[in-house]
């Protein structure tokens, strides 16, 4: 097949992580001539696109085709089509460039698919067309690894089982439909096994597939295979704005008024603050914003009338606002799906802080290359956060070819999770209004823990996260309506592409989910008891970030934990051993220890002490931070260590996130499961030398957390 243009390498990647539940797919089936796709010619063509609208709903492609020989009597008697019906039919030649229109870049999906592209490969040579194979799915493939005890595993069998109605069996768009319904009824049953994205799905398939193609039809499809190396030249994106934070361009202070002043007294202030905007306190501590055009506008007034009105009554509301922490990138997609040129600044606390405009982000040169993060504050269903959540492997891949340190990647790919997580919220709350059970019932807040808290995920993160509400018993009204946020909040997640958390760190769990009193006594008994169990739970809370809703009410309970924590002398020197509980993964002679599969867990040999260390240093010393690097800075601060030391530390850590990270890019485009364990042998040998330069830093930041250097 031939769609116009050729997909190049940054399309055949951003592909291989598109989350199955918003594939780009389009499913065909055919009618033939005969059974054997060395000679059978093709009779018709149905295809259905699918996407975000219903199956039902969806665009669907049917022709009927002229095969230029006689149909014989048998195949007749299946499909119903006759020399008669396709006497007046095009040839496949003028058929074939609206089906690559229809088509296009998509994902090609089928059942025995192989038979199906067999055909159409046949028909383009005929033809005279140039065909590339594309990259394809084969339904009954996926059912057998979805459902490995089915008897049969045939259309209608799998329909039976599924409970599917295929009406309009044997033409061509009928039996498309009916592997369409397959198809989605298979992505949760298929996700359910770790089967998320379209790589995975070929990975899972492709032992069975050859098999198959060795016995369907007698038939071999040739062609070239779209999967594709990551070291292919890929999609350049301007990185700055995802190297850069808000708070670095920000014009601040903020400059205010109130609502009672006047539009001529609002110029005045704009021409000597030298701003473009000011926000409009309206007296209820919310606040408006009123820029120079519309400044212009009320001037527009005639007389003197139009330099008396007050910016109270010519303010925009409500204000729109990002965060000083959020990377450029947002608040460009903010400032495009808005199509304001200003936005509010705000810190953790939800003060404000500065303003953003389109002129900072120019200055620095900011351009719209993949504005990610406002996807996902933009999707409105599972579907399409899935979608914009597919791009991050991308994106990652981009920003390491461009040196960007690794990092900056994973806190980009960290502060995607927590936007994702609180947009999760977000929809979760619209169910529970939908369902008619109100709105919040108290003021709460979603917190993100573990690797994301700290800024660190990289591409194989779960979930870890918690709710703290204001007020409330367990299994009092307030906690059970809490407790169905946090089991949509986690189905949403899950559905878009990171997994359930397998230790049960998730809202939706009680331990994990209680008011800002319990919280703090829970905190307090963690410290309190130290039994290992507590240990982990306190460990992964001091990583905490609050990402949506009264965000101080996580910060006080964040806070609460360093206070305790670090008053209890017992609780640190427990911590402290078990930091230095940890040996290098470097064998006798050297060499770096690996499993029975080649591969070296980067995460507990080598990241897990480190941040480990860190987070008990932080705890001792009082550094209010959450990254490693921060951490570990804010010890040097405080006369821990050499600055030697500690900058040999935080360039081990780099470079154990930067050889993690290139290993899962790698795995996401073979469909390998994602995980922190490195392919050894891949690594070059200067690699090599490095990692084991890197592994042995990690002894001193073990030897930091001793009693003899603390």
């Amino acid at each position: 097949m031939a769609p116009s243009g050729t997909p190049g390498a940054a399309t055949s990647e951003a592909t291989a992580s598109m989350p199955l539940v918003a594939i780009d797919g389009v499913v065909v089936d055919t009618e033939t001539t005969g059974l054997d796709a060395r000679t059978a010619r093709l009779l018709q063509i149905g295809a259905v696109r699918l996407g975000a609208t219903s199956i039902e709903a969806a665009d669907r492609f049917e022709r009927l085709v002229r095969p230029g020989v006689p149909i014989p009597p048998a195949s007749t008697r299946i499909h119903g089509i006759s020399d008669e019906h396709v006497k007046e039919a095009p040839g496949f030649a003028e058929v074939a460039p609206d089906l690559e229109a229809f088509i296009g870049a998509s994902v090609v999906i089928g059942h025995t698919i192989t038979y199906d592209l067999a055909i159409l490969q046949r028909e383009y040579e005929l033809a005279g067309r140039p065909w590339r194979r594309p990259r394809t799915l084969d339904v009954r493939d996926l059912a057998e690894v979805a459902q490995p005890t089915l008897a049969q595993y045939d259309l209608d069998r799998l329909c039976d089982w599924l409970t599917i109605d295929i009406v309009g069996r044997h033409t061509a768009v009928g039996d498309a439909l009916a592997t369409a319904r397959v198809f989605a009824a298979l992505v949760p049953l298929l996700r359910q096994r770790g089967i998320r994205t379209v790589a995975e799905a070929e990975a899972a398939t492709r032992q069975t597939a050859q098999r198959r193609m060795q016995t369907d039809h007698g038939l071999i499809v040739e062609g070239d295979a779209p999967a594709g190396d990551a070291r292919r030249s890929i999609a350049r994106v301007d990185n700055f704005v995802y190297r850069h934070r808000v708070r670095e361009v920000m014009s601040a202070p903020p400059v205010t008024a109130p609502a009672g002043a006047s539009v001529h007294d609002t110029i005045r202030q704009l021409l000597e603050k030298n701003v473009s905007s000011v926000f409009v306190a309206d007296g209820s501590g919310e606040y408006g914003i009123v820029t120079e055009r519309d400044l212009l506008r009320a001037l527009d007034a005639p007389g003197q009338k139009g330099l008396e009105t007050t910016i109270g009554s010519i303010m925009k509301r409500p204000l729109q606002s990002v965060s000083e922490e959020d990377f450029l990138y947002r608040a460009i997609g903010r400032i495009q799906r808005f199509g304001f040129r200003h936005l509010a600044v705000r810190n953790a606390k939800g003060d404000l802080t500065g303003a953003v405009t389109t002129r900072n982000l120019l200055r620095h040169r900011a351009t719209t290359a993949i504005i990610l993060g406002d996807e996902i504050d933009s999707a409105d269903d599972v579907a399409a956060l899935a979608q914009a959540w597919s791009k991050l492997p991308t994106l990652a891949r981009s920003l390491l070819a461009d040196d960007v340190d690794p990092r900056t990647v994973a806190a980009v790919i960290s502060s995607e999770i927590c936007v994702l997580t609180r947009r999760a919220a977000e929809l979760a709350e619209a169910r529970l209004a939908q369902e008619g059970k109100g709105g919040p019932p108290v003021a709460y807040a979603v917190l993100v823990l573990g690797s994301a808290g700290r800024g660190e995920s990289l591409l194989a993160a779960d979930q870890d996260n918690a709710i703290v509400y204001e007020t409330g018993e367990p299994g009092g009204r307030e906690d059970q309506w809490f407790e169905a946020l946090g089991v949509y909040i986690a189905a949403i997640l899950d559905a878009a592409g990171v997994p359930f958390c397998k230790g049960g760190v998730m809202a939706r769990n009680p331990q994990w989910r209680m008011s800002a009193a319990r919280w703090k006594d829970t905190i307090d008994g963690w410290v309190r008891r130290q039994r290992p169990k507590d240990l982990l739970n306190v460990d992964i809370f001091f990583d905490g970030i609050p990402v949506h809703g009264k965000l101080q009410l996580g910060e006080s309970i964040w806070a609460h934990a360093y206070e305790v924590g670090r008053h209890n002398p017992p609780f640190i020197k427990l911590l402290s051993d078990l930091a230095r509980d940890w040996s290098a993964p470097i064998t006798l002679f050297g060499n770096i220890r690996t499993d029975g599969r080649g591969r070296a867990d980067l995460k507990i040999g080598g990241l897990m002490p480190l941040f480990t260390a860190a987070r008990v240093l932080s705890i001792r010393h009082d550094v209010r931070a959450r990254s490693t690097p921060e951490r570990y800075r804010g010890v040097a601060a405080a006369g821990v260590g050499s600055p030697q030391d500690i900058d040999a530390i935080i360039e081990a850590h780099r470079l154990l996130l930067g050889t993690v990270l290139d290993q899962q890019l790698l795995d996401a485009d073979a469909g390998v499961p994602l995980s922190p364990r490195v392919e050894a042998a891949r690594l070059s040998k200067p690699q090599r030398e490095a990692l084991r330069a890197a592994l042995g830093q990690i002894r001193i930041a073990v030897d930091l957390v001793s009693e003899g250097r603390l």
